[in-house]
């Protein structure tokens, strides 16, 4: 193995002499191609047959490349819910990296009935069997933890947040500026958040665009950002959907998959698809 390493690494400075590419960028090349290959797998897996009729509004792959995740990172997954995101990125990261699902902090949310808080307060210690459900992957690997409950080790050391299509609720609940900054504490130096969410227009009314019927504006969410100690990285209209009128009395809801109207115009809202979505990538700012 020593004689291997020792030959490679005459052999990747004689190339770089000679003006050919280093090895080490080939490499790097080919671990990105296999990759973006093992991604593919997940996102084709049988396991998935119920969740990728919707791929084509939510489009995955490229998402997850536009959030930069690599197999090798720390990825928290905000508000997994019921887990559609969480059957792609849990076997992708499990050989090589890691995930943790993160949810609100319990303790800031006024509940309707103890039955309500019971299920959420329990949400940390049900979440990794629900999880080894849909993926196989053994619930002890499987991290979960309330976003103040995060391990002090484990601060810090998360290269990716996301967050998809919950940030109307953060608001809803008066606790978007606490989640956010106790987001930011777990994220690494370097580490990104990257946000998929329901997008009102930018003239739109307030009762339209203040989360209550799921739609934020665009310039409103990066604001919100700003203001708890991040910067926009990059935009990326890969979920955007003209279609979507975003005037619905009963919301995004109206939409699939809820369609919240049932039978009433459900051709009609099927023809529209899911909302129109807007896809932001954040840095931690100093």
């Amino acid at each position: 193995m020593t004689k291997k390493l020792l030959f490679a690494g005459v052999a990747t400075a004689l190339l770089a002499a000679a003006g050919a590419p280093a090895l080490a960028e080939d490499d790097a090349k080919a671990g990105a191609t296999q990759s973006d290959a093992n991604l593919m797998a997940v996102i084709n897996h049988d396991r998935r047959k119920d969740d990728n009729s919707r791929d084509v509004y939510r489009n995955p792959a490229k998402t997850l490349a536009f959030f930069q995740i690599k197999p090798t990172h720390t990825v928290a997954e905000y508000g997994p819910g019921g887990g559609w995101y969480t059957r792609i990125l849990l076997p992708y990261l499990s050989a090589n990296g890691k995930y943790v699902a993160v949810n609100g902090n319990s303790d800031s949310i006024n509940f309707t009935s103890r039955a309500r808080e019971g299920r959420s307060k329990s949400w940390p210690e049900r979440f990794p069997d629900a999880a080894s459900g849909w993926t196989g992957i053994p619930a002890d690997q499987i991290a979960a933890f309330e976003s103040d409950e995060v391990p002090d080790e484990m601060k810090g050391k998360i290269d990716r947040v996301v967050i998809f299509r919950s940030l109307h609720g953060m608001l809803n609940g008066t606790r978007a500026d606490s989640e956010l900054r106790a987001l930011r504490d777990i994220l690494a130096d370097d580490g990104m958040i990257g946000v998929v969410q329901h997008r009102a227009n930018a003239d739109a009314p307030y009762a339209m665009s203040n989360g209550t019927k799921g739609y934020l504006k665009q310039d409103s969410v990066i604001a919100l950002f700003e203001l708890n100690g991040f910067e926009l990285v990059d935009s990326s209209e890969i979920n955007a959907n003209p279609k979507d009128t975003k005037d619905y009395e009963k919301g995004v809801w109206t939409l699939p998959p809820v369609l919240t109207n049932k039978d009433q115009d459900r051709a009609k809202y099927q023809a529209i698809g899911e909302s129109d979505r807007m896809t932001l990538l954040f840095k931690k700012r100093p």
